[in-house]
């Protein structure tokens, strides 16, 4: 879909980037190197009161490593995982849309009603 080219000349790239993403690209670039989480905050401009909590989501999903006080990248594979998945979800949406759990709740209720009536 095309856009204007102020917006073109507006767009930060980085701005899309989610504060996960921005950790886990900082940390796969420095992949041979762990880092305090102060110095990942600082690194990747996320917040100091929101590294804490992205660090551990990333790390529940194997995604990082730590050892107190470093945080290190986790599973490479994982990690191109992860990449590929966001990368499809985002050419899906948008190439087709966004999904809509409304939509989704409806589908369901529509269907359901469609079976008790059979």
């Amino acid at each position: 879909m095309p856009i204007s080219i102020d917006e073109f000349e507006s767009h930060d790239a980085d701005a899309r980037n989610t504060n996960a993403e921005r950790v886990v690209r900082f940390l796969a670039q420095n992949r041979e190197k762990a880092y305090k989480a102060v110095e990942i905050a600082d690194a990747t401009e996320v917040n100091e009161n929101s590294i804490h909590p992205v660090l551990n989501r990333l790390k529940e999903r194997g995604l990082v490593r730590h050892k107190e006080p470093y945080w290190a990248i986790g599973d490479i594979e994982a990690v191109q995982d992860a990449m590929m998945f966001s990368s499809t979800v985002e050419f899906l949406n948008e190439t087709l849309g966004a999904e809509s759990r409304e939509e989704w709740l409806r589908a369901a209720a529509d269907a359901d009603a469609d079976e008790t009536k059979s």
